[in-house]
């Protein structure tokens, strides 16, 4: 199922790369607010107030705008495609996303900066047991909210409810959300070589979105077979119609599609 995914959203990727990329290059606009706009305060008043105010502003218009993205993108998954202007008709539903995920941002860069570190510092092995119960539910919380923005877009609009699902999702599915984890730190990294205009933020969250999708026709069985073994899910059956719709390419069709 894993690898299905991982060639159903490259195959989206590139016939979408070019509104993929514009996105990414949204993201970098909006994200140079908290990165430029406090300095440039900084240069015409003294006010430390100002500048953290701006910085935070900014991360909330750059989560806000990931929300929209996320919601945007839905269609790829969907075999279908967007138009730009959906972005912003899709910011009525998503901003509640975006300032929440700002919100539990800061708490993860509160928890790795200040809460960590003072529990390993404390010279006493109570520090050590408080620390290791931080970070692994720090762990928990970032297997957990990668797919947040997914899980809204595609299962509801409720920050409550989403949240829960995130939550049954990543602990019902722990060797699925460890390795798309990590697949998506790589693909950040990767990101960085290419400015972050491919696949970027968007991108990857295109791949969760893909992800997503398709393992919640796991539950849709389970639904429809209450007694089957959830550990065998009959994923080469369920994959049928979703392997005929995408397919299968070669290299010489991604490069000349118009000569197959």
């Amino acid at each position: 199922m894993i690898g299905f995914v991982i060639r159903k959203t490259f195959y989206d990727l590139w016939d979408n790369m070019f509104k993929i990329v514009v996105l990414n290059i949204g993201f970098i606009i909006v994200v140079s607010i908290p990165i430029f706009l406090p300095a440039l305060a900084a240069k015409y008043f003294d006010s430390t107030a100002l500048e953290i105010a701006l910085s935070a502003f900014g991360i909330l218009l750059c989560s806000v705008y990931l929300a929209s993205a996320a919601v945007t993108i839905k269609s790829i998954s969907d075999y279908s495609s967007f138009e730009f202007v959906d972005i912003f008709k899709n910011l009525k539903t998503a901003w509640p996303a975006g300032i929440f995920m700002a919100f539990f941002v800061f708490i993860i860069f509160l928890v790795m900066t200040v809460i960590l570190p003072f529990y390993l510092t404390m010279d006493s092995p109570l520090g050590i047991v408080f620390a290791a119960i931080v970070f692994w539910m720090l762990i928990l919380a970032l297997l957990s909210f990668q797919f947040y923005f997914s899980v809204y877009a595609r299962l509801g609009s409720k920050i409550k409810k989403s949240i829960k699902k995130c939550m049954i999702i990543s602990l019902d599915n722990s060797g699925f959300a460890v390795f798309f984890l990590i697949h998506n730190l790589i693909a950040l990294i990767i990101s960085v070589v290419f400015v972050f205009m491919f696949p970027g933020p968007v991108g990857i969250f295109l791949y969760l979105d893909e992800a997503l999708r398709l393992r919640l026709l796991k539950y849709d069985w389970l639904e429809a077979n209450p007694d089957a073994n959830r550990r065998k899910i009959p994923w080469d059956a369920l994959l049928i119609e979703e392997r005929e719709k995408t397919g299968t390419r070669s290299f010489r069709n991604f490069i000349f599609p118009w000569k197959d």
